[in-house]
């Protein structure tokens, strides 16, 4: 694939400079043309710009993917063209001996023996075709299968290299689609690509053996099919371009979808339910359009494949009786041909469905080239250098996010040496995490570069925790060493939380920490990263979500001159001021330059921008915080043990779940003993917490299993299910749709007796007085029967195409109303993957799948009724052979179906951890990259690969034992009827014999095809089973109650409670245990959603420009957002990740002013901002919110101080309440966090 790659890649840029030679006379635009215009003109021209440049096709490699897939699997292309060939060969062999049969009828004189001889051949012809036919079955499915794996494979290890640039383009759910949707696409049509070559042949060799029997006559209805050809071409072509149109509709879907179950807390938070559904449903609506428009150019299609066999013949049979009155049609020449035209009928109806596959594919196959052709990280600019005396160096290193963007870090001189601890510090937005992001190879490098000597560890911002059990995360993939282990949990404070864990360290942790408060997630992290032992560690703000106490504790232990990581050279992003004596070097950066750097006390005397910031920073926390930070001193340290022993311990399971860590929680040790006594150190009692017991009892602790196993049905299909999807689709569409179909088969056994009676009339009348009128009739009525099943099919098809629209959309729509409704506690414990399975693998199913599988059975089960019919109608007898055939084919179904169903709900289970596992690992790109663990993610995207092969490998298998089978059951039909027809031979003649037979060698196929489309269903049907799944999800309250507040509710800001008491989910034990709050909030994790800045700020449009303006001034973020080229209307990628986490932050803050709420909940609101913005944020909180009641929940005490009242909880239960001067006047547990934060009274921190 690489070779391949790198061709179309030389393609493309030859391609590029040819065209930057014809352009090259093209004049440069001026730059300072559009400086006057209003900001709303330049917002246009920029998004008609925008327009304008993604109508351009976009230049990657092309035409490469198909070539690599040949080169690869060309051998077992080759072998399976071989058993196709000598198939096809063979189909033809048995009108031929149909054709003996009839002249063996016709002659009496004829040998008897020369009758079974016949009939043998024809059941031996019949076997080596089965034979063949399923061995070429079984390699294309196997190779279809190893073509949907080396995709897979493929856009895993691509997102794994991916540019940050490219990455963007595409956001998990478009990626998701890649590997499930366009993965499955190219499947398909590898299972039948070479019925593309094996339809012409048939076509060829069909007109070669009609020429044979009708002469030029023929060349009649050849004409039909070489005039549909086009028409079939111009509605083809209008398919892809609505598929390509559905695909993009679908990505936009997902994208949403994935938003929606990322955010989901917050659209809960915000009521902004129904504004994301609309959207969900307005794409869904376009979808739905593009659909029904899809299914009628099909049904246009599927008229014209069914009338093509009946026009051929029709007209074939007209031209040879009417171009010359010698020509009679007997019944050998009518019945070989009929069985001719049936043969022709599979290529031509199988055709256009190829041609739609092939479509379809090669949409697939235009996205993955794009996605697999686009560029790779380029990380040359990154050199790693093992002679190097300094540990990093920047050299003039400048980098970017976007080429097209100005430069984040610029010009930037450094030098690291080995061992030494670096703080970079500086305003939000400054470049801090862009110049760690750097020096990961994360960003575009303009110029300059970085060189590195050692291998690097990463902990970033926003914590990446895996699913799975924290052990599991902290390892990391690497050897367990006991000793180390508790080590670095006792460093980074993590034994108090193993205590209460259900499970210690083997509790599992849902998807992305779920639930794990922000300060677990960020202690789990930095312990990943201090376990691996590396050269390099870049920290980012690791500090930010926990308490002053415990972010003590592990600067002390871990980062520290004396922490575990002494002598690694360690570069920490910080915001808190009080580590910085102890730096070796602290870097200032300002506007992604290098402000000032120098040590601690360098930088006081230079008294620049960082004794600017210093004298903010004491004027809040006054001197005792020097005092501490300066003093440093063990003592200290054992004294007032920085009781992280307590941190977030409510003695109850529920600790397990999202809990604030307020730097109330842990107080509790302190109050039981604060009578004066001494405390006892954390380190003390962390020695005698004896963590290894919860590892001794294996057995699962309740609550420490968070992920439910996926539930799968067992057994048959619940008829419900059936039920369930008929009547969305609508009873009387049904009625009417089998009507039509039944309509068809009636027409079609009537054209083969009329057929039968035109060629006996070869007996009556002799060539020279064949009546003109006789002939006129027997045509006549001939065509208008073949025409009239046509029109029936075409209305089936057109009626039944608004039925599956309309079970499309209300599947759906019950789908996403009901998955909203859903409670917290499902989202908790249920991996995103799996819902998103649903909406994209399974609603797919139920668009595309189930209805062509679903006329498909309807057409072939009336088909094998009415050729039983026609043969008990000529030979009564055959009944008897009827009944045995009957039972071993009924009981074959009926033992492979159950196998099939539930293989294929293995298949649909097995697939949803490879989504869910690739989901997680692009959102943790950048430390999968910063550790170097590309390999071990692949080899576990691999194994879950492997374990869904499994599954589809036994399905394939289990296909081809029931095909065979049934093939035999088809050829006894046929070998019974043949001997029949030998046996009977006095009593019947040869029309009889032609329409038996003729019929009988088409239902082998038939009845093939109605077992594949019986299990089709019953695989597809579980589609709809998992989507009526999800639709019973218990659903919380209404979202609006008859019983209304008034519309200005709530006009005061009281909130009373009343002994309230409230768990995370039933099974885990009360988290509050007589208080809370439930207000409208600020969130800790600051979630965006992808589309502008407008929709985030406000999604419904409830306010106008001029209040969003002064609500983003009030949350200081109005220069920031008038600096964007789209103000307003700029795009926020998925999940905010073209803004830092501070401005997400200071925007979700925006979000909560433009809501003037009565009451504020501000949770850890400003943790990733400097301290400069959080003063500024708390001057705005007062004054806007004077008339307020406002509840803060906050790591930096300072900004509570000027709080009316201040309440500590502990284990859900309030252990004090009272104003700060009242708390700060009595020896509590305020009074002693209070006192460590260096807060002595009220005034010693002033705004």
């Amino acid at each position: 694939m690489k070779s391949e790659l790198q061709k179309a890649r030389r393609a493309l840029q030859r391609r590029q400079q040819k065209r930057s030679q014809q352009n090259s006379g093209a004049r440069l635009p001026g730059l300072n043309k559009n400086q006057s215009q209003s900001q709303d003109v330049l917002v246009l021209e920029e998004v008609k710009k925008k327009k304008k440049k993604s109508e351009t096709k976009e230049d990657v490699p092309k035409s490469w993917l198909i070539k690599a897939l040949f080169k690869t699997f060309y051998m077992v292309l080759l072998k399976s063209f071989l058993l196709k060939l000598i198939h096809d060969v063979f189909i033809f062999v048995s009108p031929q001996l149909l054709k003996w049969l009839i002249s063996f009828a016709n002659d009496r004189d004829t040998y008897l023996w020369t009758g079974y001889l016949c009939a043998i051949l024809l059941f031996a012809a019949a076997l080596i075709q089965s034979f063949c036919l399923q061995s070429y079955f079984e390699l294309c499915f196997k190779l279809g299968m190893t073509v949907r794996t080396t995709i897979m494979a493929s856009v895993y290890k691509k997102a794994l290299t991916l540019s940050n640039l490219a990455r963007k383009k595409y956001t998990v759910g478009e990626t998701v689609n890649l590997m499930s949707v366009d993965a499955q696409k190219l499947m398909d049509v590898t299972n039948f690509i070479h019925q593309l070559w094996s339809s012409v042949l048939q076509i060829v060799l069909s007109i070669f053996f009609l020429w044979r029997e009708l002469g030029p006559s023929v060349l009649a209805g050849v004409g039909v099919m070489v005039l549909v050809i086009p028409i079939n071409g111009i509605l083809s072509t209008k398919s892809k371009a609505i598929q390509v149109k559905n695909m993009n509709n679908k990505d936009k879907r997902l994208r949403i979808m994935n938003e929606i179950l990322s955010g989901i807390k917050i659209l809960k938070y915000f009521a902004w339910e129904p504004s994301f559904r609309d959207q969900v449903h307005n794409l869904r609506k376009k979808e739905l359009k593009n659909l029904l428009a899809f299914s009628q150019i099909q049904c246009v299609v599927v008229f014209i494949l069914h009338l093509t066999p009946v026009l051929v013949s029709v007209i074939t049979f007209s031209v040879y009786v009417l171009v010359d009155s010698s020509n009679i049609l007997d019944a050998q020449k009518a019945f070989t041909s009929i069985t001719v035209f049936n043969i022709l009928r599979f290529p031509l109806s199988t055709l256009p469905m190829m041609i739609t596959s092939m479509l379809q594919a090669s949409v697939s196959t235009e996205r993955l080239e794009k996605y697999l052709g686009g560029d790779d990280l380029d990380t040359s600019a990154i050199r790693h250098d093992c002679s190097s005396d300094k540990a990093v160096q920047f050299s003039e290193a400048t980098f970017t996010w976007e080429r097209d963007l100005e430069a984040t870090i610029r010009d930037v001189n450094l030098d690291i040496m080995p061992g030494q601890l670096v703080a970079v510090v500086g305003t939000v937005g400054s470049g801090k995490s862009s110049l760690i992001s750097a020096m990961l190879g994360e960003m575009e490098n303009v110029h300059g570069h970085i060189t590195i000597k050692g291998t690097t560890a990463y902990v970033p911002q926003q914590s990446w925790i895996q699913n799975g059990t924290i052990k599991d995360n902290i390892l990391f993939g690497a050897e367990l060493d006991e000793k180390r282990y508790q080590q670095v949990l006792e460093a980074c404070a993590l034994l108090p939380d193993l205590e209460i864990l259900p499970g210690g360290d083997l509790a599992e942790i849902g998807e992305k920490g779920i639930n794990l408060s922000g300060g677990q997630k960020q202690r789990i992290s930095l312990a990943r990263a201090t376990y691996q032992n590396l050269d390099i560690y870049l920290l980012d703000d690791p500090l930010s979500a926990v308490d002053a106490h415990v972010g003590k504790h592990i600067f002390n232990k871990v980062l520290g001159p004396n922490g575990l990581l002494k002598g690694k050279t360690r570069l920490l992003v910080t915001h808190s001021m009080h580590f910085l004596p102890h730096m070796d070097e602290i870097v200032v950066l300002g506007n992604g330059t290098i402000v000032e750097k120098g040590s601690y006390s360098d930088l006081l005397a230079k008294k620049g921008e960082f004794a600017k910031n210093l004298k903010t920073f004491l004027k809040h926390t006054g001197p005792e915080e020097e005092a501490t930070v300066h003093d440093g001193s063990e003592e200290e340290d054992d004294d007032y043990g920085l009781i992280s022993s307590v941190e977030e311990i409510p003695e109850d399971a529920a600790s397990i779940i999202i809990r604030r860590e307020n730097s109330f929680h842990r107080t509790l040790s302190r109050s039981s003993r604060s009578s004066g006594r001494h405390l006892k150190s954390l380190k003390n009692s962390l020695k005698t917490r004896n963590v290894k017991s919860l590892k001794e009892d294996e057995e699962l602790v309740k609550g420490q299993k968070l992920i439910k196993k996926e539930f799968m049905e067992t057994g048959k299909v619940k008829f419900s299910i059936y039920l369930a999807y008929l009547r969305a689709i609508g009873l009387f569409s049904i009625f009417f749709t089998i009507l039509m179909f039944v309509m068809n088969s009636v027409a079609f056994i009537g054209s083969n007796i009329w057929l039968s009676a035109w060629t006996s009339d070869s007996k009556t009348f002799n060539s020279t007085n064949y009546p003109a009128s006789q002939r006129d009739m027997r045509v006549g009525v001939y065509g208008a029967l073949g025409l009239s099943q046509g029109i029936c099919i075409f209305i089936a098809h057109f009626w039944s195409a608004y039925g599956f629209n309309h079970a499309s959309n209300i599947l759906h729509k019950q789908l996403l109303n009901n998955i909203l409704r859903a409670p917290m506690r499902f989202f908790d414990t249920t991996p995103t993957g799996r819902i998103v399975n649903r909406f994209a693998g399974d609603i797919s199913t139920v668009d595309d799948t189930l209805p062509m599988s679903l006329r498909s059975w309807i057409l072939c089960f009336l088909g094998i009724i009415s050729t039983l019919v026609m043969i008990c109608m000529a030979t009564p007898i055959f009944a008897i052979v009827i009944i045995p055939l009957g039972i071993i084919y009924a009981a074959v179904q009926m033992f492979y179906v159950s196998t099939s169903r539930q293989l294929r709900r293995l298949d649909s289970v097995t697939r949803s951890p490879i989504y869910s596992h690739f989901s997680e690992t692009v959102s943790g790109l950048p430390v999968i990259r910063a550790f170097e663990h590309q390999q071990r993610f692949l080899k576990h995207n691999e194994m879950r690969t492997d374990t869904n092969q499994k599954c589809v490998c036994s399905w394939i298998i289990s296909n081809r034992w029931l095909a065979i089978r049934l093939e035999l059951v088809g050829n006894l039909i046929v070998f019974f009827s043949a001997l029949m027809m030998v046996i009977y031979r006095d009593t019947i003649t040869g029309d009889t014999v032609g329409f038996v037979l003729s019929n009988a060698l088409n239902i082998t196929q038939t009845l093939n095809w109605l077992v594949r489309m019986t299990s089709e269903i019953e695989t597809n049907i579980v589609a709809v089973e998992r989507i009526t799944e999800y639709t019973k999800v218990e659903n919380e309250a209404p979202w609006v109650t008859d019983k209304r507040p008034p519309p200005d509710w709530p006009s005061k800001g009281n909130i009373q409670f009343s002994n309230y008491q409230v768990r995370y989910r039933p099974e885990l034990d009360l988290v509050l245990k007589g208080i809370t709050c439930d207000i409208s909030s600020m969130e800790k994790d600051p979630i965006l959603f992808s589309g502008s800045l407008r929709m985030n700020l406000d999604p419904f449009n409830n306010y106008s420009d001029e209040e969003i303006w002064k609500a983003l001034e009030l949350a200081h973020l109005k220069s920031f957002v008038a600096g964007l080229q789209l103000g307003l209307s700029h795009e926020v990628t998925e999940g905010g990740g073209n803004l830092s986490i501070g401005q997400r932050q200071l925007l979700c803050l925006g979000r909560a002013l433009l809501r003037k709420s009565k009451i504020l909940v501000l949770d850890e609101a400003t943790a990733a901002v400097d301290l400069e913005t959080d003063n500024l944020i708390q001057t705005t909180i007062q004054n806007e919110f004077a008339h307020c009641t406002v509840i803060t929940i906050a790591h930096r005490l300072h900004t509570i101080m000027d709080c009316d009242k201040i309440m500590v909880l502990d284990s859900g239960k309030i252990v004090e309440y009272g104003s700060p001067e009242e708390l700060l006047q009595t020896p509590g547990p305020f009074y002693l966090m209070a006192k460590e934060a260096g807060i002595e009274n009220v005034n010693s921190t002033e705004f």
